[in-house]
């Protein structure tokens, strides 16, 4: 289960942070920890709409699954994330200017509109590419920017999982794609 919980707090980060390849998140003023929780907090949201989507959506099990897991983990690292902001007394503060909040209504509007292996493949090359842009986003990005200890703890915890999930995602994509 926390190896599940890791990989979906990596797979919500990388939502915000990168919701498709073509609309990464850009911020012009360095990331503080108020921020970067807010981060955390809107890639679990983000990832919990989009997996409740292929959860329904899905044509196949195995993204069926796949979604209802995503869901069902960020909805607990989610809830983890604003225990440690209370904790640590954060306020969570959205990045200003961010794009990232149209570009998931975009991908949300593109992925509901689809139906089928349509979905299924779209919606797993969508986790492949905002988990490939998030690799370079956490390690350029985030970690030089967390002040916090115990936040950047949790970012290097889940740092390996963002590998792991894209990898998922597209050996899924690939198994699905062979059956068509």
């Amino acid at each position: 289960m926390k190896g599940r919980i890791i990989a979906a707090v990596a797979s919500g980060l990388a939502g915000v942070l990168a919701i498709t390849a073509s609309a990464p998140v850009r911020h012009d003023k360095a990331l503080d920890d108020a921020t970067i929780v807010a981060i955390f907090d809107a890639a679990n949201t983000a990832d919990i709409e989009s997996g409740r989507l292929a959860a329904e959506r899905g044509s196949s099990k195995e993204v069926r699954d796949f979604g209802a897991m995503l869901a069902r983990d960020h909805k607990a690292v989610r809830g983890q994330g604003r225990d440690l902001a209370a904790k640590l007394g954060v306020t969570p503060t959205p990045p200003k200017d961010d794009a990232s909040v149209k570009a998931h209504t975009d991908a949300m509007k593109k992925l509901a509109s689809l139906r089928g292996s349509a979905f299924d493949h779209a919606f797993l090359q969508h986790e492949v590419a905002f988990h490939k842009s998030v690799i370079d986003a956490v390690t350029s990005t985030l970690l030089p920017a967390i002040q916090n200890a115990e936040v950047k703890d949790l970012v290097v915890k889940v740092a390996p999982a963002f590998q792991a999930h894209m990898i998922a995602a597209d050996n899924l994509d690939k198994r699905l794609a062979s059956r068509r």
